[in-house]
């Protein structure tokens, strides 16, 4: 690739940090990156730069970290690098006036095939409901969010064991492939601009908070199995277990049911531990307890013994 073009990169987490490092490999000419200002983090809130800014300096790269991307001397500064194209991957919603200032407009890398799953956690939200495949996809930043014109997809399948954690690894390389890619063609002037199609049938990717994680028993097996892939291994989801909140990483559906109530489980104290959903039982196979490390259900059950009758309440929502 010719490096022509004048690109101001924006991301912060790690899944950021191959797009740019693939446009940089590929000789693209990033004038500058933009992520988030460093926080503290850690029992001594030690200040912690973002993966992306960690690679952007082992690279040689400029570094910019606005508090406010309004801010007059922010706004001054990314005037000055006369970018001819910006690229967004995982960063946070830019204010017009920031999109809108290359020559060449801003594009974004999405974890889903757009219309599908816009919002904060595509990749999470499409194993959540199912899906046997998702994608990624890169479109043109316009005033509502993820809804602007498309320029490429890449499809990817969804397997039966996927995680969330194992998609989002090669979401990120697919879509680090897909940006060199969209940016070759942006540079020869050749290039798709696809309106996306509104039809009612969208399902939403919203950010995931703590009580979006919360199992409900009554559930079927395959949906608590499927939201339970979506969630892990970060946020995870979780259910009460004596008293403690258990976060649970993997699990098998077992191919029969019984009339137990939902939310209610079996073991041996030894090797499984069952859940009663709305039309079955779950094996958990991982876990973690509250205040323990992550662990087999083996290796939990030999330090952890359980009893039936401790159950505190089960996980389940009345109302629904």
């Amino acid at each position: 690739m010719s490096n022509s073009l004048r690109i101001v990169f924006m991301g912060t987490p790690e899944f950021a940090v191959a797009s740019l490092k693939s446009l940089v490999e590929s000789k693209s000419n990033v004038v500058a990156v933009v992520t988030a200002p460093d926080r503290p983090a850690g029992r001594g809130q030690k200040l912690l730069a973002s993966p992306v800014k960690t690679y952007a300096l082992q690279a040689g790269l400029t570094v910019l970290q606005p508090e406010k991307l309004k801010a007059p001397d922010f706004l001054e500064t990314l005037r000055s690098l006369q970018a001819d194209l910006q690229i967004v991957v995982a960063f946070r919603m830019l204010p017009e006036v920031v999109w809108n200032m290359p020559p060449l407009g801003t594009f974004n890398l999405h974890g889903s095939l757009l219309p599908q799953y816009r919002g904060a956690a595509p990749i999470n939200w499409a194993i959540i409901q199912g899906e046997t495949v998702t994608g990624v996809t890169t479109f043109f930043i316009e005033k509502d969010i993820d809804t602007g014109k498309i320029i490429f997809q890449d499809r990817e399948n969804i397997m039966p064991d996927d995680d969330a954690g194992t998609l989002y690894e090669r979401l990120m390389h697919k879509g680090a492939a897909l940006v060199v890619r969209t940016v070759e063609a942006i540079e020869t002037g050749h290039y798709p601009q696809v309106e996306q199609n509104e039809t009612s049938s969208l399902q939403p990717a919203p950010k995931i908070f703590r009580e979006t994680c919360e199992l409900d028993w009554t559930h079927t097996s395959q949906t608590l199995h499927n939201k339970i892939r979506g969630l892990s291994p970060y946020p995870a989801a979780w259910c009460n277990l004596s008293d403690l909140t258990c976060k649970i990483f993997k699990t098998k559906i077992l191919e029969e049911n019984g009339d137990a109530q939902p939310g209610v489980f079996r073991t041996d104290n030894k090797t499984y531990l069952h859940f009663k959903t709305g039309d079955g039982w779950l094996s958990i196979l991982n876990l973690q307890l509250q205040g323990k490390k992550r662990m087999d259900i083996d290796d939990f059950l030999r330090g952890n013994r359980l009893n039936p009758t401790d159950w505190s309440r089960p996980n389940v929502k009345e109302d629904q």
